[in-house]
């Protein structure tokens, strides 16, 4: 069977680091206010020149670089996010032009907030197993400060800035334990869009906008969203909690990965947390948590490794790996 096996894993931070006591001097907030609530402890802010396509490129060069492969091999780029460079072109065709990957290839953007590298990941998978590509580079970028409210610090103190990638290769995968995405279930529900949402757009205010969110009411979706598509992938390749390996979440809230381990009964040793170093990068934030469990060694070849995420919209997925 045809499966998209990963080959390779790379992330990239802006310069600037941007702790809560460095915050608490331009925001009415305090470090214990923000630990206490959040979890985080630092993230990374993007300066005028780092944009979401440098940091995904940089991002994408470390996961070529990873797989051991020539740029020019890649002929898909699905790059997730919600603060492109542009309102078009994509910014996934600056990226591909950046890397030198493949002229003519496909390059494109999907839009799927906190969710998007899971909806990336699926849309890549798809293409990859029908044949359309033979090598995918599926990326997560943000530079969520240019949309934040740094007068609102119940939103301002939860995001940051960054990209993670992953090569996606279609390989011939038999036998017991085959490598690859075994399965990936996406969602959406757009009774919800005011609970988490940008107040501008080009065809409705003409600005970019700023986000909005009523982090009670999303606190408690996401914990029983999360929990639901993470069972419904296991059901679909008759696996259990027990069978996974790691579990790699949205970085969105500590308390939201804590109750969805709980709620879950996987144990807190199981569970990948950067959040508290890099805050809430949106469609970033589950490849970044990836990159570092698979660089510091913790994830490793054979590990069987689920993926997921709830964003705006709502939109929410999970998809379970076999490294």
């Amino acid at each position: 069977m045809l499966r998209s096996v990963m080959i390779g894993t790379g992330s990239a931070l802006p310069r600037q680091a941007v702790s809560n006591a460095d915050l608490a001097t331009r925001v009415d907030t305090t470090d214990e206010w923000i630990v206490e609530r959040t979890g985080i402890t630092n993230r990374y802010i993007a300066a005028p020149d780092e944009t979401t396509s440098s940091l995904a490129t940089e991002a994408g060069l470390k996961a070529i670089e990873a797989a051991g492969i020539d740029a020019a091999s890649i002929d898909l780029i699905v790059l997730a996010t919600a603060t492109p460079d542009q309102t078009f072109p994509a910014s996934a065709t600056i990226v591909q032009s950046n890397l030198g990957c493949r002229a003519g290839g496909i390059a494109f953007d999907v839009a799927a907030v906190c969710s998007g590298f899971l909806y990336a990941v699926g849309v890549a998978d798809s293409m990859l197993r029908t044949g359309m590509a033979k090598r995918a580079l599926v990326i997560g970028a943000e530079t969520f400060s240019r949309i934040l409210d740094w007068e609102d610090r119940t939103t301002c103190v939860l995001f940051g800035d960054g990209a993670g990638a992953v090569v996606l290769e279609a390989q011939d995968q038999d036998g017991e334990n085959p490598r690859g995405i075994l399965a990936t279930r996406l969602h959406a529900d757009g009774a919800h869009n005011q609970l988490l949402f940008v107040d501008g757009g080009p065809s409705t205010t003409g600005t970019v906008g700023k986000l909005r969110m009523k982090g009670r009411e999303v606190f408690r979706h996401a914990v029983v969203n999360l929990a639901q598509v993470l069972r419904e992938v296991l059901d679909e390749v008759g696996l259990s909690t027990d069978d996974i390996d790691w579990l790699v979440p949205h970085q969105a809230n500590a308390r939201i990965l804590d109750a969805t381990a709980r709620k879950l009964n996987m144990p807190a040793e199981k569970v990948v947390m950067t959040v508290g170093q890099h805050a809430n990068t949106s469609a970033a934030s589950v490849p970044l948590a990836l990159d570092q469990a698979v660089r510091d060694g913790r994830i490793k070849a054979g590990d069987l490794v689920m993926l997921e995420a709830m964003g705006g919209g709502f939109t929410w997925g999970a998809s379970l790996i076999r490294v």
